[in-house]
């Protein structure tokens, strides 16, 4: 059976023959950082954006890929190329890099390196049906009982593999509701982001979001910026409480694969009426028209057909 292709280490191989050494420090440590990017009708969601990013995170972390971000550019588009006959007409595929440090032995200096940087790039099918149904009811947001890991240990700005406090918070959400997505707070109490994402709340016609300095900048919440002064919404950075959730007259989410999730319940209490927002429609609305590919049909059809 013919296998997707990935870049590994300066060469394209068979997804299934792509191996790292388990002494990689992303296995040892955790140690590598990331972008996903997605793509609309085959066609890469500002992918540029994502690679800046990604070489923020590089620098700030002192890993060297062994190439440039227009190299990286490249590369990503050729596995792209490399990949488009895996997608159907309307398929859309993720587009990943993982990069970690290289080889790493335990020891007194975890930070000594034994390779190059292993550099990952890779697609994966755009599969949506398990938030397909938020489009039309809304979400139930939820509170974790763990807190972001503080940006004076590890900036949240820096977006990187070392997912272990996300997902021990996104169990405790779904210990209330199995369906349930996670709002996670800061040590002081503050709203800072989901376990993907970022998370925006409607009062009175205007629009609020954390600042970055206790949730990652992502890609996906400054297009909301971009669309809501479009739509001249106002929009603005605050510090926000869970007080202000349970009062929003709307709540919702973004992120790479869903671009805008509807929350309609929050803890357990519903979000203004309880119906998803005017501004939140708004807002998918003009990005399925950025896009050109209507987000919440792509997500159904998927639904409907049970299998990519």
């Amino acid at each position: 059976m013919k296998q997707r292709l990935v870049y590994l280490c300066g060469e394209m191989v068979p997804e299934n023959e792509a191996r790292i050494s388990i002494f990689d420090s992303a296995v040892m440590l955790g140690d590598t950082v990331t972008e996903s990017t997605r793509t609309f009708g085959h066609r890469p969601f500002k992918l540029e954006q994502h690679i800046v990013r990604l070489y923020k995170s590089l620098k700030v972390t002192r890993i060297d890929p062994g190439c440039d971000a227009q190299r990286m550019l490249q590369i990503t588009l050729e596995v792209l190329d490399a990949n488009r006959s895996f997608l159907g007409q309307d398929d859309d595929c993720w587009l990943v890099h993982n990069i970690s440090r290289g080889r790493s032995i335990a020891g007194a200096d975890p930070t000594i390196q034994r390779s190059s940087a292993t550099v990952m790039v890779f697609t994966q099918p755009m599969d949506l049906r398990s938030w397909a149904s938020f489009y039309q009811v809304g979400c139930h947001a939820v509170t974790a009982m763990s807190r972001i890991v503080a940006s004076q240990s590890l900036d949240a700005r820096i977006k990187n593999r070392s997912r272990m406090a996300y997902t021990l918070a996104e169990i405790e959400v779904k210990l209330v509701d199995p369906l349930a997505q996670g709002v996670i707070l800061d040590v002081n109490g503050f709203v800072a982001e989901n376990k993907g994402g970022n998370i925006f709340v409607v009062h009175d016609n205007k629009i609020f979001t954390p600042h970055t300095t206790n949730c990652l900048e992502g890609i996906s919440r400054q297009t909301v910026f971009e669309l809501a002064r479009q739509l001249d919404i106002p929009i603005v950075e605050a510090d926000l409480l869970p007080y202000d959730l349970y009062t929003a007259d709307e709540v919702f989410f973004t992120s790479t694969p869903y671009c805008v999730m509807p929350a309609t319940k929050f803890n357990g209490l519903p979000v203004g009426d309880g119906a998803i927002g005017e501004i939140t429609l708004r807002l998918l609305n003009a990005w399925s028209e950025l896009v050109g590919i209507d987000i919440v049909a792509q997500a159904n059809r998927q639904l409907a057909h049970g299998s990519l």
